[in-house]
């Protein structure tokens, strides 16, 4: 054999070794590939597990019949089986582990639904939007707001993908209609206070008014006047998230008393009222020390931007308190 033989022939075994290779290397990725598959089907295919939840109408025959109706897909998830005990009036659709929505029939209205939230319609409906306000979290609940029993509908980003909602994809218009009690809004329990004799403090209130802004934090917009029931009352409103309430010329907070810890801030001392915040995340302030009380209720992750901007704006419209 020749040099230019052997040369040829060690190119087709290398050639051959390549291909050997290449094939095996094809059939591996593949291997992954389909076996990734199939654990993610089997994923799916898992039983959901849903606690109890205070569900009153959880068990009326209103909610079986949605149930029953339920569509085997939303926003691209399966329908799945609850692990046991499932709860009454509840469902599932998933496609993995992390990408899941839950329904639940039957629950109570949440603290945050008040004249202030803002209604959306969807698939027949009135839903409204309430956001987890705890910091890192994306999950997302829509309730009802004219069906009963309520129905809740939860899911977080890796659930809703590129969509906005699922519940353009769940019908619940067979349930009947009802209009139902909003909780009483934010601030609109006060008792307002008397104004100084001078009629300082109502021109103080006027001015402070006037001069509050369209947007007090991002993605925050004012109500107009006509939206507002309460007297003095400013209110911006944001879909998914609790409202910022502004409130002038209110009595000394109920909670306020001698060693109470204020925060100072610039030129106003601001109380911060824990004890009535329940069912909510949001805290009430009052600017104290000036001609009117003011009362802010401010969503948690808002309060260092809205209570700044309140501060400045108290300190050049509402004058000091007299001694």
């Amino acid at each position: 054999m020749n040099d230019s033989t052997g040369a040829l022939h060690d190119s087709q075994i290398n050639r051959t070794a390549v291909y050997i290779s290449l094939g095996l290397a094809v059939a591996l990725v593949l291997g992954v590939l389909v076996g990734a598959r199939y654990f993610f089907q089997q994923v799916a295919l898992q039983p959901v597990a849903m606690t109890e939840l205070p569900s009153p109408e959880a068990d009326s025959p209103e909610c079986a019949a949605l149930v029953d109706s339920l569509p085997e897909k939303v926003l691209g998830h399966k329908r799945a089986e609850l692990a046991a005990p499932a709860p009454e009036g509840a469902a599932a659709w998933q496609s993995s582990s992390t990408r899941r929505i839950t329904l639940r029939c039957g629950v109570e209205m949440p603290l945050q639904y008040t004249e202030y939230t803002p209604v959306s319609s969807h698939n027949g409906a009135e839903w409204i939007r309430i956001d987890d306000a705890t910091p890192g979290s994306s999950m997302v609940t829509w309730f009802s707001a004219d069906r009963w029993p309520v129905v809740a509908v939860t899911t977080d980003e890796e659930g809703l993908g590129r969509a906005d909602t699922p519940v353009d994809e769940i019908n619940v218009s067979a349930l009947p209609q009802r209009d139902l009690p909003r909780n009483p809004a934010p601030l609109s329990e006060l008792q307002p206070a008397m104004h100084s004799t001078d009629g300082s403090g109502a021109n103080a209130c006027g001015g402070l008014l006037a001069a509050l802004p369209e947007s007090l934090a991002e993605g925050y917009k004012r109500l107009p006047e006509n939206n507002v029931a309460s007297p003095q009352t400013a209110v911006w409103t944001q879909l998914g998230h609790e409202p910022i309430v502004l409130r002038c010329g209110v009595n000394d907070p109920e909670h306020y008393g001698a060693g109470a810890t204020l925060q100072q801030i610039n030129g106003i001392p601001w109380f911060e009222d824990t004890i009535t915040a329940t069912g909510t995340t949001s805290s009430t302030w009052y600017a104290l020390g000036r001609e009117v009380n003011v009362a802010a209720f401010v969503p948690s992750g808002e309060g260092n931007e809205v209570i700044t901007t309140l501060t400045e704006l108290i300190e050049k419209h509402v004058p000091e308190r007299k001694s």
